[in-house]
């Protein structure tokens, strides 16, 4: 009798551990609206959202409405939030705001795209208890949402997992390393350039145009010619000093460094030109000093037309 009960023990133990093993996570169905985009902090890289967001769940534990976690947020309320369990599921519903952080990508500005991202997950149950799944009927943004200076060009949600290595101080974990299932949103929006670009970008070609003229003047004028030289520089300098104020910190050389690079690079030739027009009216080769001017003017304004084309073509994609 003692060996009947031992093993029925142990059948009853391998048979709890192989169902612990296989263990099929609960699936939330999730849904999500948004209803505005707004306060977009090029700057700070921070933008606003607001949208409703739906769940569908049978454990009572999952709770949303105490477990939610949006992690890139960095504040987020709820104006709204309802919860029906009458048809033997849970049936949560609410209406956040959140103020997002995220990562601006500026090597191509103003031609940018930028991707807005956001994740939903539950801040007490991982990928063993809890997946998430898309709800794919009806739309998920509002067709008369306006970005102010932006277009949205697409909207994704996608299940997803993400990883913490750390046991969050739990004193039954062992392994440092803990997955939690998420429920992500991307959005795509794309500046709209028409009029930024010249907004942005015309000083510093009135720049190059400054300097540029110094090829007309006569190559003994040598105080004009230098003089609109060096004003041009301070002009181009100047005009990206504005620019950058408004742009996130970047380390990698962005366009607009690219641009401005370029002119500078080019003012300065003008510079040597017009020293070495100067250095032939000195030894009275006048003739050879205006064709050299005529011939350097040429050069240079269409290698500047070219490598300015192929920048922003190339920045454009």
């Amino acid at each position: 009798m003692k060996k009947i009960l031992f093993f029925s023990a142990c059948l009853i133990l391998l048979t709890a551990q192989s169902f612990a093993q296989n263990k099929v996570p609960d699936t939330v169905k999730t849904g999500i609206y948004i209803t505005s985009i707004h306060d977009i902090d090029f700057k700070q890289n921070e933008y606003s959202i607001n949208f409703w967001l739906w769940l569908t769940y049978k454990n009572r534990e999952f709770d949303f409405m105490q477990n939610l976690e949006i992690p890139e947020a960095k504040t987020f309320t709820k104006s709204f939030s309802s919860i029906d369990s009458s048809t033997g599921k849970y049936y949560v519903l609410m209406k956040l705001q959140c103020q997002m952080k995220d990562s601006w990508k500026i090597h191509n500005f103003p031609f940018d795209k930028q991707n807005l991202r956001l994740s939903i997950e539950n801040s007490q149950f991982d990928t063993k208890d809890l997946v998430f799944a898309i709800d794919t009927l009806g739309k998920r943004y509002d067709p008369k949402v306006v970005l102010k200076g932006w277009n949205i060009d697409s909207l994704r949600v996608f299940p997803g997992t993400k990883s913490y290595e750390s046991t969050f101080g739990d004193p039954e974990e062992t392994d440092p390393h803990e997955t939690y299932s998420d429920y992500k949103v991307k959005v795509v929006i794309s500046r709209d350039t028409g009029e930024l670009f010249w907004k942005i970008f015309l000083g510093m070609y009135v720049s190059f145009l400054i300097a540029y003229i110094c090829f007309y003047i006569h190559a003994d004028n040598i105080d004009s010619r230098f003089g609109l030289s060096v004003g041009a520089v301070f002009a181009a300098i100047g005009n990206k000093y504005i620019i950058d104020a408004s742009l996130p910190d970047s380390t990698s050389f962005t366009l607009v460094d690219t641009l401005h690079g370029l002119t500078l690079s080019c003012i300065c030739l003008v510079i040597v030109a017009s020293a070495w027009s100067l250095r032939l009216v000195k030894q009275n080769k006048l003739k050879q000093a205006n064709r050299f001017d005529f011939i350097a003017a040429q050069v240079l304004l269409g290698a500047y037309l070219i490598i300015n084309a192929y920048c922003i073509l190339k920045a454009r994609g």
